[in-house]
């Protein structure tokens, strides 16, 4: 192929690329194709099959070597939610929770499992800060 064609395949790759929704695998190809492109404008990149073999090797080699890294880069700034985000919050039991034991508290609207991990009594209706979540339960402390 002519080393224009290279540039256009290229070029539309990377327009593709744009269009789908962030999966950085298309960019590499559009970028395996203009550097055959270039390398065939200046006519280093040999017979056809040649260009071939050039963009089959520079497309995976840029795709494995640096796909993980833009992935990562362009997830750097996003905000995790942390998994303890109930942390701090404040659940009210719906019936006597002996320490060490487990019952049922409230918290936002909801009835969790909760166990009492303070030394005295949580009461009924008394309020009760979450100092640790395991999976479903949440282990709180009289306030």
């Amino acid at each position: 192929m002519d080393w224009w064609v290279w540039v256009l395949v290229g070029l539309g790759l990377l327009g593709l690329e744009i269009l789908t929704p962030g999966g950085f695998y298309v960019l590499f190809f559009g970028a395996g194709a203009l550097l055959v492109g270039v390398l065939a404008a200046f006519g280093v990149a040999g017979p056809p099959w040649l260009h071939w073999l050039l963009f089959s090797v520079f497309s995976t080699l840029s795709l494995v070597l640096f796909r993980g890294r833009l992935v990562a880069w362009s997830h750097a700034g996003a905000a995790v939610p942390p998994v303890d985000s109930l942390l701090g919050e404040i659940a009210t039991p719906m019936e006597d929770i002996a320490p060490d034991a487990r019952g049922k508290a409230e918290l936002r609207g909801t009835a969790w499992t909760a166990h009492n991990v303070d030394a005295r009594l949580l009461a009924k209706g008394q309020r009760g800060r979450v100092v640790r979540v395991d999976g479903l339960t949440l282990d709180i402390r009289a306030e």
